[in-house]
């Protein structure tokens, strides 16, 4: 299995929205955005299915290293001898791709956010930079373009911690943050024992609120030059969106279910955006 073959197979296997949403790119950014791709999973599994935090610290440190032989042409995990030509080609900087590191970094360091100035720079690094990267490989004129990619990486990521929260308490992890619990009058006992009260339904349209005024924000700042580049994100940001209104109409009960769309609405509304863009 070829490099491009292996990261393809990462992201066609994962289900995520991602891969609706870049499909429709031609052959050469679809191949470095798969990439790209590939190697947030990678690295997101480490934190995910690694349960010793000293092995999992050590599996990071080593993928730091990879980063530096990939910028010197010599890397040896397959992902990152995808990445290699990327990086060249499309001139994604490696403060960037550590900086997803260091937000990897930070899962070991917290299983509760105190507040969300804290999990804002959480979001930033394993999403907003995201954001910032995959605008690279799109295609941008307009300086302003990668702060709009920023700021819809932070609503994508808000987006997950709404749809997960009930999978995340299973795993000892909290990513609504402790004020905002205490807010609504609620304790992390609350979500572990999986009450799905009024307090929590309000707390869930107070999280709601807050992600669509991120992807209100971000689709503000997208200069009309680049919008036509930039629609593999406007492509997801609609299943995003989608999801979360779908979220909503349930009253943000997701304790006790996981809330999805399906793949071919996915499609459907990646193609809608598409061609309309």
């Amino acid at each position: 299995m070829s490099p491009d073959e292996y990261c393809q197979q990462r992201a066609a296997g994962s289900g995520s929205s991602f891969y609706y949403s870049f499909r429709f790119l031609p052959t050469p950014q679809r191949r470095a955005i798969t990439a790209l791709y590939a190697f947030c999973r990678e690295v997101d599994d480490v934190v995910d299915e690694v349960s010793d935090p000293a092995v999992a610290r050590a599996k990071l440190a080593w993928w730091a290293d990879e980063l530096n032989r990939i910028y010197r042409g010599s890397p040896s995990h397959p992902v990152a001898q995808a990445l290699t030509s990327v990086v060249r080609d499309y001139a994604l900087e490696r403060d960037r791709l550590m900086d997803v590191l260091e937000g990897m970094r930070m899962d070991l360091d917290y299983n509760r956010y105190p507040d969300f100035a804290t999990l804002e720079v959480y979001c930033h690094r394993v999403a907003g930079v995201v954001g910032m990267l995959s605008a690279g490989i799109f295609g941008w004129s307009d300086s302003r373009t990668l702060e709009y990619a920023r700021t819809l990486g932070i609503a994508f990521q808000l987006t997950n911690i709404i749809r997960d929260v009930g999978e995340d308490v299973r795993r000892n992890r909290v990513y609504i943050p402790l004020d905002d619990l205490h807010r609504f009058e609620l304790t992390t006992d609350d979500l572990i024992l999986l009450r799905e009260d009024d307090r929590f339904s309000r707390l869930m349209a107070f999280q709601i609120a807050r992600a669509r005024e991120y992807y209100s924000r971000a689709l503000a700042l997208l200069p009309a030059v680049d919008r036509h580049a930039q629609r593999p994100g406007l492509a997801m940001a609609a299943i995003y969106r989608a999801l979360l209104d779908e979220i909503a109409s349930l009253e943000g009960k997701v304790l006790n279910q996981r809330i999805a769309l399906t793949p071919m609405r996915k499609l459907w509304l990646a193609w809608k955006t598409w061609v309309s863009n």
